[in-house]
């Protein structure tokens, strides 16, 4: 199917786009700028594979933890040195387009989380082709509920994904916990360089592993679904980040997305994180003083007053709903990666 024959023109921007420049908006390393693209994606990898190797030699851990019956059902979780009954877990949920990544590289924030006291939880689940997007957001849900009923004293649990994990994180919102016969106590998100609405990845070469249909797409779009749902608890942030050097339509996503929880019953903040792109922002979590690992009671007290920071509000819903979320410059298609590589 082409784009132009998916709804009217002029709809949203990614409709009006040619194949390949939504191609490129949904391809991340096209637009680094601090390397080449087949160097970032390979330095991301180098520098995840080290955290995670670095934090199972120092950190007290549990690996290869099943939080179900499936082979790709387990979890690592990294220990504060000092224990404590009512430690706040951090749950991440590593990237990939889901169908690419590991929870073996990906424990970039366990060194300074766990120096704060924090519980760190890399979550592994079934990546596409193995995995559709439903088990996928199936098990993720199910190794939250495994986390608090493993630790029902936790001081809180914080749920960090990162671009398509990001979206998994998101879904969490949205989750029927009575199912799973417990209600976490969910106390934040982070929301990284994510993707909230999945219909224009049926138009990309994503979908040859992931085999979305519109109907998938629609119901595992937070997008669609986020403002009419209810928090588990009033006080639960959102926090929705993106990377300066995110493609428009990444910008655009977290945009849209914190503004559609703006309008429901979401306590939300939206931040841009200067100077940074699709991948750094994540390999800049290995840093103690990264505004990202900053869990606690207030965790989102470095933006207060920040340049490019926003928090929901009555005058956000009346006078920011225009705003772009990105610098005029970056309107165009990125020229400086062209080559096509990798699923990122």
């Amino acid at each position: 199917m082409a784009i132009s024959d998916v709804g009217l023109p002029g709809e949203v921007p990614w409709k009006k786009m040619s194949a390949e420049e939504l191609e490129n908006q949904y391809r991340p390393s096209q637009w680094v700028v601090r390397l080449g693209a087949e160097e970032a994606l390979r330095t991301y990898s180098q520098i995840g594979i080290e955290a995670t190797r670095r934090a199972r030699a120092t950190r007290k851990s549990l690996l290869h933890v099943p939080y179900g019956d499936g082979e790709g059902e387990k979890v690592d979780i990294y220990f504060p040195d000092k224990a404590a009954e009512a430690l706040p877990f951090f749950l991440f949920f590593h990237g990939g387009y889901w169908q690419s990544g590991s929870k073996d590289e990906s424990a970039f924030m366990v060194d300074p989380l766990t120096a704060q006291g924090v519980a760190v939880v890399i979550v592994a689940y079934d990546i596409a082709p193995k995995g559709t997007l439903d088990q996928m957001v199936d098990q993720v849900t199910r190794s939250v509920a495994f986390v608090q009923t493993r630790y029902p004293s936790n001081g809180g649990i914080y749920l960090c994904g990162h671009s398509a994990g990001a979206h998994l994180a998101a879904m969490m919102l949205l989750a029927n916990w009575t199912k799973h016969g417990v209600t976490p106590n969910l106390k934040g998100f982070f929301l990284v360089s994510g993707v909230f609405d999945l219909e224009p990845i049926m138009y990309t070469s994503q979908n040859i592993a992931l085999q979305l249909t519109l109907e998938d797409a629609q119901r595992n779009s937070p997008q669609l679904k986020v403002a009419q749902a209810q928090p588990v608890d009033p006080t639960c942030r959102v926090l929705v980040v993106v990377g300066q050097f995110d493609s428009p339509e990444f910008h655009r996503q977290s945009w849209e997305f914190y503004q559609t929880l703006c309008q429901g019953e979401w306590k939300a903040s939206f931040e841009q994180l200067h100077d940074v792109d699709h991948f750094e922002i994540v390999e800049n979590l290995t840093q103690k003083d990264n505004v990202l690992t900053q869990v606690g009671p207030h965790p989102w007290h470095p933006f207060r007053g920040r340049q490019h920071g926003s928090r929901c509000s009555l005058l956000d819903a009346q006078t920011r709903s225009s705003r772009p979320a990105w610098p005029a410059w970056r309107n165009s298609v990125s020229t400086k990666n062209t080559k096509k590589i990798s699923q990122m």
